[in-house]
């Protein structure tokens, strides 16, 4: 039976880490798979690739021992999608994952200027779907923290955007206070 109209081809997280693999794309290249659809990721600003370290540098200090801290790797979070996040805290140790991509994070944050949009319209319906609890966006074009949990089907109940006065806790560790400033670096 053919097809009555025109269809994208959807490919799998299989099928795109073979793409790879036979060296079809530039090592260089930032690529994504979400849905099954391939996207190109822009270069990272110097400003962006600061909050990403921010960030890091925090989360090293609260996930210390059986927690992997993953800058910017693959999160094969269904058959097809693979999303590399900013920064994904996931269990175990970094050996766990020699084999085969974590399949789901604790917590997520990706920090978006340029890529706002698909942060939200993108990747946060595909991060809630995949019951990811704690998602986070560092917001560079608002100078804000946005702070989504509570997934259900393609979105988050919970919403709260703190800004630079504020401070927020992850999910896993409420009693601990992260000040907002400390992730964004100084506007000059």
């Amino acid at each position: 039976m053919r097809p009555t109209t025109v269809q994208a081809y959807r490919w799998t997280r299989q099928e795109f880490e073979q793409l790879g693999s036979t060296g079809i794309f530039d090592p260089e290249e930032r690529l994504e798979l979400l849905d099954g659809e391939i996207f190109h990721m822009t270069p990272q600003s110097a400003w962006h690739a600061t909050c990403i370290r921010f960030l890091e540098e925090v989360l090293r200090r609260i996930y210390q021992r059986g927690y992997d801290i993953r800058v910017q790797m693959p999160l094969a979070i269904d058959a097809r999608s693979l999303p590399e996040p900013d920064i994904a805290v996931v269990t175990g140790h970094l050996l766990d994952y020699q084999e085969a991509h974590p399949t789901t994070a604790l917590f997520v944050a990706e920090v978006s200027d340029s890529s706002l949009a698909h942060d939200k319209e993108r990747k946060l319906p595909r991060y809630a779907r995949n019951g990811i609890p704690d998602y986070w966006i560092i917001n560079l074009s608002d100078f804000c923290l946005e702070v989504y949990r509570n997934p259900v089907g393609e979105t988050y109940q919970s919403h709260t955007i703190y800004h630079t006065d504020d401070s927020v806790s992850l999910l896993t560790h409420p009693a601990v206070r992260i000040p907002v400033a400390d992730l964004l670096p100084q506007n000059s």
